[in-house]
């Protein structure tokens, strides 16, 4: 193997693939990234056996070749490396390294001897725009178990209802879902939601469509010249639309920016308590307030004007609150529930395809 390739182009290649490569692993190949030529580029690998994700860059290719390298080392060593043309080389499992200035050899491991990077024959295919996955998968993955004992909940889910894309997840004290338009395939796909926070940061910048093919074992995302495979979890996930209301007797309509800001507050005298914050809805003052008590510091009320129907108090975790405001992107926010042990929704009134919901706590 003989090649020129920019630093530029590599070490973004390496940014994008190395972080699936895994040290601790019993398997120590799994470590490396796989370098080969394909049609005149070069293509980068690393996989975990669950996650596997290749990129292929433009190259100026002189002689075919493949090798494993360990992916920390040459990540390390290529970012490091100053802008401009580097030419790999590999002579008896050694990669030569040469620039203007610079001339290293790394040792290498025999592509032989890495695992076949996934395929998919005669999957399902279907496409979604970049922007959209991507919004959805800020607004959404954040809310799955990182719980192993419950994997259902670990994934986040992508399935068709009557026509439409929804992607949703949940850990069961909290639930996000996102409609991502109209759909003319049945899909039913649990995707680790490790995998989708490696999805969503490889399609950040990504403005075309990105291609969806899958069977019933694993998917894969083509965005661009990247492409992740991933397995899917086994299980079924939960009916969670049971959990959404069909209506409610408060509702309280304010600005986003403001709820932020007196949830924050709260939540710095809520720490002794697990993050518990009583949400109160006083229609008469036209304020919804949060109280916050640590009984070691002192307690915390703030109150934001809104405009409100209805009335009453419940209990919250602020931390999922914060984190279900700051996933909207509208200017007000919709907070509604109807009693102390039944579930709170946040919405946008203006984009109606995000909503999420937070479970109470025992006050």
């Amino acid at each position: 193997m003989k090649l020129q390739v920019t630093q530029e182009n590599l070490n973004r290649s390496l940014s994008t693939v190395a972080r699936v490569a895994n040290s601790r692993n019993a398997l120590p190949i799994l470590a490396n990234v796989l370098l080969r030529t394909v049609n005149n580029r070069l293509s980068m690998s690393a996989t975990n056996l669950d996650i596997a994700i290749t990129d292929y860059l433009g190259a100026k290719v002189d002689k075919e070749g493949s090798i494993t390298i360990p992916a920390r080392l040459l990540q390390d060593f290529v970012g490091s490396l100053p802008g401009g043309v580097i030419e790999l080389e590999l002579k008896d499992s050694k990669l030569h390294i040469k620039t203007d200035h610079y001339k290293s050899v790394i040792n290498g491991v025999s592509a032989e001897d890495f695992p076949d990077m996934p395929d998919i024959e005669n999957g399902t295919q279907w496409s979604v725009a970049g922007p959209a996955l991507k919004k959805a998968l800020q607004q959404v993955a954040f809310a799955a178990s990182n719980d192993e004992s419950r994997p259902v909940l670990t994934g986040v889910f992508l399935h068709t209802v009557e026509g439409r894309l929804y992607m949703a997840a949940t850990d069961s004290y909290r639930l996000a879902e996102k409609d991502l338009g109209p759909s003319d395939q049945e899909i039913s796909l649990l995707i680790p939601v490790s995998a989708m926070q490696d999805l969503q940061r490889i399609v950040s910048d990504f403005t075309g469509q990105v291609e969806v093919t899958h069977d019933t074992q694993q998917v894969l995302f083509r965005v661009g010249d990247v492409d992740l495979v991933a397995r899917l979890i086994e299980g079924k996930y939960p009916d969670y639309r049971r959990l959404v209301p069909a209506g409610f007797q408060t509702t309280a309509l304010l600005k986003r920016s403001e709820f932020i800001n007196v949830t924050k507050v709260s939540s710095l005298f809520a720490r002794e308590s697990a993050g518990s914050v009583t949400v109160e809805v006083d229609e008469g003052a036209g304020e919804l307030k949060i109280h916050a008590v640590a009984s070691q510091l002192g307690e915390n009320d703030a109150a934001a004007k809104a405009d409100i129907t209805g009335g009453g108090s419940i209990t919250l975790n602020s931390r999922y609150l914060l984190d279900a405001l700051q996933a909207f992107g509208g200017d007000s926010v919709q907070f509604c529930f109807n009693g102390k042990l039944e579930a709170t929704m946040l919405q946008d009134l203006t984009a109606d395809d995000y909503l999420h919901i937070i479970m109470p706590l025992k006050s």
